[in-house]
This record gives structure tokens, C-alpha cells and sequence, in this order.
């Protein structure tokens, strides 16, 4: 679902995430054809980079937890 908005409405993908700035400047980019198609694709690696920030961030915590144990 998240990609989806990303791909159709760039701007809202990145301002939904928490980058207002970026997410203006992605609006003012989208505004022209040619430059929605790159505004497309920077929310969906924007959003792809904030997932994988989330999993490396589950991962260190796990790993954190299992050295209480030993």
C-alpha cells in the first residue's frame, strides 16, 4: 500500500513519513511530467530506506537482548 501512494502521490508519501521539506520539494518536482516520474521514484527508495532503517533497528535490539542472556 505504501509503494502504491508513493508511486501516484509522491509528495504525500514523503510528508505521511515525516519529511515535510523533502516532501515540498518532491511536490514542486512532481509539478512538471518529466519530474514525476523521478519523484516517484525517490518516496519509493525514501520509503525503502526508512523500512530497512526499522529492520536494522529490530535487528540490533534482538541482538541486545540475547547478550543479556548469555
Amino acid at each position: 500500500m505504501g509503494y502504491l501512494l508513493a508511486f501516484f502521490f509522491p509528495f504525500l508519501s514523503l510528508m505521511i513519513n515525516g519529511r515535510i521539506f523533502s516532501g515540498i520539494i518532491c511536490l514542486i518536482l512532481q509539478c512538471t511530467i518529466l519530474g514525476w516520474f523521478p519523484a516517484a521514484i525517490w518516496a519509493m527508495l525514501s520509503l525503502n530506506n526508512q523500512r530497512a532503517e526499522k529492520r536494522t533497528r529490530r535487528i540490533i535490539k534482538a541482538i541486545q537482548e540475547n547478550k543479556q542472556f548469555a
